[in-house]
């Protein structure tokens, strides 16, 4: 599929402070442009923005109900009650529940009980459950800290009222207009909420409890930070945009993680040979240590990766890591079947035409459709839906393209759905059989009529066009600096104009000789510049032939050879 390359520009107030800026920073024009694109204007934003600081973090008392949490955790604390830390089962929810009950586990006091919650998701399904607060009340539980979960759990939440249960709500998804009757309901989304910032991860509101408490308690902030690894995990997994307090607290998070991580997360580290020579980054969690943990709930329990992740024996860690391993193993065969599958009923039936998809398959594994909807989105480069059925129920997850509200579109389809929830790109959803054809007419009517054609081309958004010779050591040294990357705050995208082979250097390489070596220049001064573009063989032709090309890279590191090197990772070709 051909991209379209979008070439960011400036607006002409944010032009006119571009010099000043340059000037007070002592910073190359490209780099404050970037800073400029991503809202930073004066010298004081810049500076916080490349030395984040914990300090800078928003009070959580700003949080609505804020206070009614701390004083009934307060209270269940010093009269002793017992506690049920309930969360999901993906990565998000058990980070979450691994990093509140690792901080309240040191301030339970015997006969006390502290105990976690992982609901099955094939038996239960998302969310808080009947069966897990039936759980509760065989435990003596008194109260229910619910993460990444519970904001649309009404008639859960008024079961657990009438069972004597008190439940605390820490969530971040979108909110109905009726909120759950519990103690206190922590979410920014809330229309009600002025807390200064809207993306925190389910793990983030944790967190942000946790932070209130020990500061409404005397607790040093030290015992809560030291838990920012597993933070750093959830917001990278969950794809939340890396901005304002995420980014604050990714960085400290991944800092922690590279120096010194909880006895679960360097058991799946090592498990996945991330070797230590080099820096993790949120590219090895999205890819390498959040698959291990969802797989575990996709495939087999989300309550194991808790118990990984509070432990504290690395050799109980790395044999329940290398279980983890397995299931995601197993999980890569079963969604790269079902793909396939998913694809040849798209070719073989869907219109064309159509702004959308809907896959319905009764017999695929519950546990990867929504693995299988991120696939076939990348692929086909629409919003998409994938369902099967589990417990007499259809049930599946959705994603979507940049720029349309995926949610908006379910949720203008709630009187054929059971039960839907989600963010902007990714939602989950269940209804009855009978529903599902009408539901598809639906779902794709409303598509067709609010997306764009524009929104189903592919974009590649471009920070600025600049030369080889621009790219020294200080330039990729700054660029570090914009680190931790993620939405909102995306990896820099540069473009190169009439690139040439050098010396007749570049190749096909890859054991199916789909993939470009570049050595390539621009002939500026000393402007040779090694690269590398997979699958994207077909354009080694024209550097043979002497035609220029346009590229659009990122920056990176090649840490294959010592010393590491710059090299451009190649995203798009044009000639």
């Amino acid at each position: 599929m051909q991209n379209k390359w979008f070439f960011k520009e400036l607006s002409t107030e944010e032009e006119s402070k571009k010099e000043k800026l340059a000037k007070e920073l002592n910073l190359p024009p490209t780099i404050v442009k970037m800073l400029l694109l991503r809202g930073i204007t004066t010298q004081k934003e810049a500076e916080s923005f490349f030395n984040p600081k914990l300090e800078d973090l928003h009070n959580p008392m700003l949080i609505q109900d804020m206070d009614k949490a701390v004083k009934r955790l307060t209270r269940a604390l010093e009269q002793k009650e017992n506690i049920l830390v309930y969360g999901d089962y993906d990565v998000d929810g058990t980070t979450a529940v691994a990093l509140v009950y690792k901080f309240l586990k040191p301030l339970i006091c015997s006969p006390q009980v502290l105990d976690y919650y992982i609901p099955d998701r094939y038996n239960e399904g998302y969310g808080i459950s009947f069966k897990g607060i039936d759980y509760a009340k065989e435990h003596n539980i008194n109260l229910i800290i619910a993460l990444d979960c519970g904001i649309k759990a009404i008639d859960e939440v008024e079961y657990a009222k009438s069972l004597g249960i008190d439940c605390i709500i820490c969530d971040h998804h979108t909110t109905d207009i009726a909120l759950p009757r519990a103690v206190a309901v922590l979410d920014s989304k809330r229309s009600d909420d002025n807390y200064p910032y809207k993306h925190l991860s389910g793990c983030g509101v944790g967190y942000k409890l946790m932070q209130a408490f020990a500061s409404a308690n005397g607790i040093p902030k030290s015992d809560v930070d030291k838990h920012l690894d597993l933070l750093a995990v959830s917001i990278a997994s969950d794809i939340v945009p890396i901005t304002g307090e995420n980014r604050i607290l990714a960085y400290y998070g991944i800092k922690r993680l590279n120096e010194q991580p909880c006895c679960g997360l360097k058991a799946i580290m090592e498990v996945c040979e991330m070797t230590h020579t080099k820096e993790i980054s949120i590219n090895d969690i999205v890819f390498k240590i959040g698959p291990r943990i969802n797989a575990s709930g996709r495939m087999k329990s989300g309550r194991e990766v808790v118990e990984l992740l509070i432990s504290n024996d690395f050799s109980q860690a790395y044999q329940l890591s290398k279980n983890i391993n397995s299931y995601n193993d197993e999980r890569r065969n079963i969604d790269k079947d079902t793909t396939l599958e998913a694809e040849k009923v798209i070719n073989e039936t869907a219109d064309t035409n159509n702004s959308s998809i809907i896959v319905y398959n009764p017999n695929w594994h519950k546990g990867i459709v929504g693995i299988v909807a991120s696939r076939l989105t990348e692929k086909y480069y629409k919003p998409t839906i994938v369902l099967t059925k589990a417990n007499d129920m259809i049930s599946g997850s959705a994603r979507s393209i940049q720029g349309f509200d995926l949610y908006q579109a379910i949720d203008s389809c709630r009187d054929l759905l059971e039960n839907f929830g989600g963010h902007t790109y990714a939602a989950g959803l269940s209804l009855k059989e009978e529903n599902l054809d009408k539901f598809k007419q639906q779902f794709c009517e409303y598509v067709s009529n609010n997306i764009t054609p524009e929104l189903l081309i592919p974009t590649i958004e471009i920070d600025d066009t600049i030369q080889f010779k621009e790219i020294d050591s200080r330039f990729v040294n700054i660029l570090r600096s914009f680190e931790p990357f993620g939405p909102g705050n995306p990896k820099p995208y540069f473009c190169t104009k009439n690139i040439f082979d050098y010396n007749n250097m570049s190749k096909i390489v890859g054991q199916t000789a789909e993939h470009l070596k570049l050595e390539i220049t621009d002939y500026s001064i000393n402007s040779r510049m090694s690269g590398i573009a997979f699958k994207m063989s077909e354009y080694n032709k024209y550097l043979k032939e002497k035609t220029p090309i346009n590229i659009v890279y990122t920056i990176e590191d090649n840490t294959y050879f010592k010393p590491a090197t710059t090299q451009l990772m190649v995203k798009d070709i044009k000639y």
